[in-house]
Formats: structure tokens, C-alpha cells, sequence
């Protein structure tokens, strides 16, 4: 497994003032300790809903981020796409691939909040039709010049948008999830969504799924690409989850989920009940996080990227002492 943290994008009360160097040592820093990739989550506006904070804007961030890195993937999980418009965001993703030396992937997702598809003149009936036409937009931009495009919500004849370099890989979210009246989405992988993740070339796993839901979703994928003549191999099909965790070395459950909970719940609303908490994310002792963990390498999954809860870079250096360090050895281990 490859193990990449989240950019501490969110904006915590009070932190204005010193967010971007923040950014930038927490970059930094995860660059040094080994880290794979640094991800980025997306949201327009505040979703009070689900989160307590709200959030810098995910391409002009991480273009912060390519100006301090060399090495770390840089990627997006996910991009609301039908908030997008493509040639824009096409124009966005050629110059951070550009400036980054061709390190951004592209993950994507219909998103849930209806505030931000009415506020960009959609709706949430919308979502997924838009989705996949700024998604196929805005890739017929980014592989080649003199583009003409026709689709039921954007148009334009013979443009290019440079400028051209590396084509990213696309990585599509979504899929089934820890059922709960608190979910805004139905807890099974849908049809359309499946068939979207299998067009492209990889899948990132919801945060609120459990390892038997992401086994079970995997095998959907095998088969369906199967059906189309091709393998994850073949592919060269990428398996990702994200998942949020804020790790204490505390040696007792009762003070490790304590810790846990005041961090935790200073970015998740009440909305998400600890109960729900507990059951699709992170938490508990250093063990019982190793657990959860290889239960979900034991999924199948092969890249994870895990939400800090701050940008204290103290959280790096647990997540390489405790999860990024044993997990590499174990990889070694099988390897000879």
C-alpha cells in the first residue's frame, strides 16, 4: 500500500493569519518523511451540514504545494465536477501539470451538496450527466489541440487550451457506504457510477465504506471490466480509499478515542454521530488503527490518503512512525 495525507485545507477558527505557511511546512514535510502523494479535498461552499470548517480552493492550492514539492503526487479527492466548468478547469489542470512537472491525478465526483450545484446553475437531478461531460470535456482538452465538442450543457468548435503536457489519470469516488440516516446518498454502488469508474483508471473507495463493502464493490468493477474485455492489470487500474484519522499513541482505547473525539469532532459536525464515526473511520489505540488498516489492504486496497485533523506536523511524523514505516516493511517482506 502507498500512503498519501490530505493537504489541512480546512479552515479552522483562528487560523487564518499563519494557514498558508501552515500548508506549506506540512507539504513540505510530508515530502521528507516518504510520503507518496498529497490530496486535496473540494468544497465550493461552507457545508455545515456534515463539517464545521470550510475550505481554500483545491487547484489554486495545490499549485501552492507544486511550488514547495519535487516528488509527491498531487491529486484531488475528489473534484466536484458539475460545479465545473471545462474549459476552465481544463485550463487549471494543463498549467498544474505544467508547473508540478506532471504530478496531478485527477480524482472526481458528482458531490452531494445541493447549495453548490444550484449556486452554479445545476441541480442535484443533474449531477452525474454533468459529471461525465465535464469530465469527458475536459480530457479531450487536456490530450490534444483543436478540440470540438457538442454536449447537452457546453459546446465550442476547434479549441485549444494549453498549455499540453502530461495527460493525468483519472480516478473516480463513489461506490457503497456504511448505510445511515445521516448519509445523503444511498449506501449501494450504482450502475451509472460503476460504469463510470470502469471508463477511467482507478477508483478511490468512499471514506464511509467498510472493508467488506469495498471487497464486495470490487469484485462489481473485475467483473465489469471483464465484461469490456480487460483486467485492472491490463488497465493498470489504481484501487484508492481516503479515510480520516487523527492517531494517538495513548496505550488505553478509552484515552486514545477520547483524544480522538476532541480532534475530530473540531471538523466533522454532530451530524455525524461518534457511533457513525467509529464505524467507517480511523480510530481507537496504534493497534487497533493497524487493524483497520490491513483490513482494508486486505480489501484490496492499494493507495490510502488519511485527513489529518490539523496541519500539525507532529500528525506526520505519527503517520510514518506508526502506519507509513510498518506497512513499508510488511510490503518488503512479501516482495522477497
Amino acid at each position: 500500500m502507498k500512503l498519501g495525507s490530505f493537504v489541512p485545507s480546512y479552515l479552522l477558527p483562528g487560523q487564518d493569519a499563519k494557514h498558508g505557511d501552515q500548508i506549506r511546512r506540512f507539504a513540505v514535510k510530508a515530502e521528507e518523511l516518504g510520503f507518496d502523494s498529497l490530496f486535496i479535498t473540494d468544497h465550493l461552499l461552507t457545508a455545515s451540514r456534515f463539517y464545521r470548517v470550510s475550505w481554500t480552493e483545491p487547484m489554486l492550492t495545490l499549485s501552492h504545494v507544486a511550488a514547495v514539492t519535487s516528488r509527491v503526487k498531487l491529486g484531488t479527492s475528489v473534484l466536484v465536477l458539475p460545479t465545473r466548468q471545462p474549459v476552465v478547469l481544463a485550463k487549471e489542470i494543463a498549467t498544474l501539470q505544467h508547473l508540478s512537472g506532471g504530478r496531478f491525478v485527477y480524482g472526481v465526483g458528482t458531490g452531494w451538496y445541493p447549495p453548490e450545484f444550484e449556486s452554479t446553475g445545476s441541480t442535484r437531478q443533474q449531477r452525474g450527466a454533468r459529471t461525465d461531460e465535464v469530465l469527458e470535456a475536459s480530457m479531450q482538452l487536456l490530450k490534444a489541440g483543436h478540440v470540438s465538442f457538442d454536449g447537452a450543457y457546453y459546446r465550442w468548435s476547434d479549441i485549444t487550451v494549453e498549455p499540453l503536457s502530461h495527460v493525468p489519470p483519472v480516478w473516480v469516488a463513489g461506490g457503497a457506504q456504511y448505510a445511515h440516516a445521516a448519509s445523503p446518498d444511498q449506501p449501494e454502488m450504482s450502475a451509472k457510477v460503476l460504469d463510470r469508474i470502469c471508463r477511467w483508471d482507478g477508483w478511490i473507495a468512499r471514506p464511509t465504506a467498510a472493508p467488506p463493502q469495498i471487497k464486495d464493490d470490487l469484485a462489481l468493477i473485475d467483473a465489469e471490466l471483464a465484461r469490456l474485455g480487460t483486467t485492472r492489470a491490463e488497465k493498470k487500474f489504481t484501487v484508492a480509499h481516503e479515510n480520516f484519522c487523527w492517531l494517538s499513541e495513548k496505550v488505553s482505547r478509552e484515552d486514545a478515542v477520547a483524544e480522538q473525539k476532541r480532534y475530530m469532532m473540531g471538523v466533522v459536525s454532530d451530524e455525524r454521530p461518534w457511533d457513525y464515526i467509529e464505524a467507517v473511520y480511523l480510530t481507537g489505540t496504534i493497534d487497533d488503527v493497524q487493524r483497520r488498516i490491513q483490513e482494508r489492504i486486505d480489501a484490496g486496497i492499494e493507495e490510502m490518503f488519511i485527513h489529518t485533523m490539523t496541519a500539525d506536523t507532529h500528525q506526520l511524523e505519527l503517520f510514518s512512525k506508526h502506519i507509513l514505516e510498518p506497512f513499508a516493511k510488511v510490503r518488503a517482506k512479501a516482495a522477497r
